[in-house]
């Protein structure tokens, strides 16, 4: 269970991580 969280846990910081440097990469272009 813990394991599971944790991998859940890794895909949001993830995908917030890539839609930050989407919107960089967006507003730098």
């Amino acid at each position: 269970m813990e394991e599971h969280r944790h991998g859940m846990a890794f895909v949001v910081v993830l995908f917030i991580l890539l839609i930050i440097v989407g919107a960089s990469f967006m507003s730098g272009y």
